[in-house]
């Protein structure tokens, strides 16, 4: 398989605080892998560095081999959900996504596609300010596969969706990567990343502690037990 993202001995310090602690780690082509760790391990600050949100300390990430700055026309390369809150309130649902668009030279029809794939038509008129958190999320993913990219970076996209709502979002993420996409995503539903996710990456206090399909991860348990184990092993 090649490798679209990867992490070569990253490093993220906040003043005295190392968030990211010499984290190297590949993302898989076509592959859904789940990004998981405690709160605080680092993995939104990873993710951040990732998307040119913070810069490393020392080290890299990368994609297609390429810091985030450096890809030519990146909604059309990577789509990214690390923020819900990232649209005006004031524009509807269907605004924002027109604003990208123009900025990006994409047309209004793919505004409506996208808004029709995560189930937001019928609210596409709606000023964001009066979404749920939940719609909030699907108007994330809409923007995220804009530019129809062929890498996904998602950090707790389930977050505010109802059970319906996450059981939605497997099965958008399983399309997406049939027809051939990447998607990192990071979650703390580790029941529902079992049932979504092909790899697994777990990291605690910025490092790697496991790398592997999920078979490989679980054994015969849960991930929800490979996790507590590995993490709580850690802590003590």
């Amino acid at each position: 398989m090649t490798t679209v993202i990867a992490f070569q001995n990253l490093v993220k310090r906040y003043g005295k605080q190392l968030a990211v602690a010499d984290l190297t780690a590949n993302v898989e082509s076509g592959k859904i892998t789940g990004f998981l760790g405690p709160n605080g391990a680092g993995k939104s600050t990873s993710l951040r560095c990732l998307v040119g949100l913070a810069k490393p300390t020392s080290g890299e990430a990368t994609i297609f081999g390429k810091r985030y700055q450096e890809i030519e026309n990146p909604l059309s390369k990577v789509g990214t959900v690390l923020d819900s809150r990232g649209f005006h309130g004031s524009l509807t649902g269907a605004q924002n996504l027109r604003v990208m668009a123009a900025a990006a030279g994409i047309g209004n029809d793919r505004v409506d596609e996208v808004l029709s794939l995560v189930e937001l038509s019928d609210a596409a008129g709606k000023r964001v300010k009066g979404y749920s958190l939940g719609m909030k999320q699907r108007l994330s993913l809409a923007g995220a596969i804009l530019g129809d990219p062929e890498v996904l970076i998602l950090d707790e996209p389930a977050n505010g969706l109802d059970p319906a709502g996450i059981a939605w979002l497997r099965n958008f993420l399983r399309t997406l990567s049939g027809s051939g996409r990447t998607i990192l995503v990071s979650s703390h539903q580790l029941a529902e990343m079992q049932n979504t996710v092909d790899n697994v990456l777990i990291i605690n206090k910025g490092q790697l502690i496991a790398d592997g399909n999920m078979k490989e991860i679980i054994g015969d348990g849960t991930l929800e037990e490979a996790f507590l184990r590995m993490t709580l092993g850690e802590l003590q």
